[in-house]
């Protein structure tokens, strides 16, 4: 990969790309991008930078994300020449059982309050991460993400207006209340927000290290608040919890590119999916941005859809059956259902049985690289705060199902279908790109809209995150972006695509990419215009 060779496409890019040869750190929050940046500038490998800024995004940027919810991260070791997975979503309590979620009148699983909480498993990530890949302690890399907590930091426009959207969900709660409505209300963009109680929560955990966050005064808060809304999560489900490596899944695309995911219980396979029907078109020969192009995505990603939710589950306590479902045979079998004509009502398959959240990615100059995800699920997670920790806590638990019999019906201990996922693409067994677009069930679709702007139309980081979006919604419905044209709407509506209309909110997801170059060494990073993204190098 050159830079100066990447196409160039009609639509403007709004931003040029960030190139450095020494580290490069891109994110949804520039004050954490610089974080990273500054750990790698002082020695830090890419993992030590990768930690450093998801610690200040829980700080900067809390609607998305903190230390009470999940995070998944791939790592590439450059002298190894390996990809790591790493899983650090918790599971249901040991309490928690479909039927008694049913008993009490759901018919599917509540979003909001102390039964929607899982075991937050980010930490024990961060820990994990550092202890077997990363050069430095949590004590150092802590330091800016508590100053921020301790001093304050200026609201952005945007995570303010995010902000305003959790009044009712955050009023509900005494202690939500206190922390994040400070006077009653949400705090202003440009206004110096504080968390000192988060503070004193990160100082204890950089000075002892996780386990004052899964056993001790901090566990007791957590499981009270929970227990204390209806919730099942005890101290002895926190004191177990264990994060735990996994085998990355991988799928083939063209011309000696991979991509890579983290199998389940999240949803990266639903990516794959996508990309293994989606390699069966000539993308070029149908021509970026044309009708044929996007209807041949948005007919991949809706039978993607209908077998991630139809067998995503803890493999731990159920089967999924991974190797058929990215078979050649069965992805032959679904692409061979697309129609270029008609849109389809995407219905599972039946494969062999055999066999509001943050992104970030952190490169060094060793070529080291890493695809860090973590979230709290929905903005402000659950809406509870464990007393006096100043740590809200996630509504992971909003993923399982209360359908009796189903790979995802919640169960004791279990891990829910997980929205969060991080990408890597290698290229002849060589690391190119560390990548990911967060936003709930959107992800696997940025995955799919991404890489193929990448891979196959070869454009540039910024470009490919800048280039207009898709967003399936349900069956046939879909939103588009603007930026879209008005011909090709209507083209696609002919198919029978139901687009909704340009004025709908619609969120498109957060994405984040670097590149590297094989030749020169060069760190090529594009960061989301949809957000606050940035991407820093030197």
């Amino acid at each position: 990969m050159n830079v100066v060779q990447f196409e160039t496409y009609a639509f403007p890019s709004r931003r040029s790309n960030v190139i450095a040869f020494n580290g490069l750190v891109a994110t949804s929050q520039p004050l954490a991008a610089q974080v990273g940046l500054d750990v790698l500038k002082a020695g830090g490998n890419a993992v030590d930078a990768a930690v450093a800024t998801v610690a200040a995004l829980c700080v900067v940027e809390p609607t998305s994300t903190g230390i009470g919810g999940d995070a998944f991260a791939l790592i590439w070791m450059a002298d190894e020449g390996k990809l790591y997975g790493l899983n650090a979503s918790g599971p249901a309590p040991a309490g928690l059982a479909a039927e008694h979620v049913r008993q009490l009148g759901h018919e599917t699983f509540p979003p909001l309050g102390g039964l929607a909480v899982t075991v937050p498993g980010s930490l024990r990530g961060w820990e994990m991460a550092l202890a077997r890949l990363g050069t430095m302690g949590l004590d150092t890399l802590l330091a800016r993400p508590i100053q921020y907590a301790r001093d304050g930091f200026p609201l952005s426009q945007r995570i303010a207006r995010a902000w305003s959207f959790s009044v009712e969900k955050m009023s509900r709660h005494a202690d939500s209340k206190r922390v994040w409505l400070p006077n009653g209300r949400t705090p202003r963009p440009g206004q110096r927000f504080q968390n000192p109680e988060f503070a004193r929560t990160l100082a204890q955990i950089a000075t002892h290290g996780p386990d004052v966050f899964y056993r001790g005064h901090i566990a007791r808060q957590i499981a009270e608040c929970a227990q204390a809304d209806g919730g099942f999560l005890t101290e002895d489900d926190l004191a177990n919890y264990q994060a735990e490596w996994v085998q990355p899944i991988s799928a083939p695309y063209r011309d000696g590119f991979v991509f890579h995911e983290i199998p389940p219980n999240g949803q990266g396979l639903t990516a794959l999916l996508a990309l293994n029907i989606t390699r069966g078109f000539d993308l070029p020969a149908l021509g970026y941005g044309t009708a044929d192009c996007y209807h041949a995505q948005m007919e991949a990603i809706k039978l993607a859809f209908a077998d991630a939710h139809a067998f995503i589950a803890d493999p731990q306590q159920a089967n999924v059956p991974i190797a058929g479902l990215l078979s050649d045979d069965y992805s032959r079998q679904r692409r061979a259902q697309i129609g270029m004509a008609t849109a389809l009502s995407p219905q599972p398959g039946r494969p062999s049985t055999h066999g509001d959240t943050v992104y970030l990615t952190a490169a060094d100059g060793e070529g080291n690289m890493v695809s860090w995800i973590q979230s709290l699920y929905m903005g402000f997670g659950s809406g509870l705060t464990a007393g006096t920790t100043g740590v809200q806590l996630q509504n992971r638990g909003a993923n399982f199902s209360l359908e009796p019999g189903h790979p995802n019906e919640a169960a004791p201990g279990k891990r829910p279908y997980h929205t969060i996922i991080p990408g890597f693409i290698t290229k002849e067994g060589r690391a190119w790109s560390s990548f990911g677009v967060m936003g709930g069930f959107m992800q696997p679709q940025g995955h799919l809209q991404v890489g193929v702007n990448l891979v196959d139309f070869g454009m540039d980081p910024q470009t490919a995150l800048d280039a207009p979006r898709f967003n399936w919604i349900r069956d046939k419905e879909f939103a588009l972006e603007s930026a879209i044209p008005d011909p090709v709407r209507a083209d696609l509506a002919r198919r029978g695509h139901r687009l909704l209309p340009k004025e709908r909110r619609i969120h498109y997801g957060g994405g984040q990419v670097i590149a590297r170059d094989p030749e020169t060494g060069a760190l090529i990073g594009g960061s989301e215009p949809r957000n606050d993204g940035a991407a820093v190098g030197w």
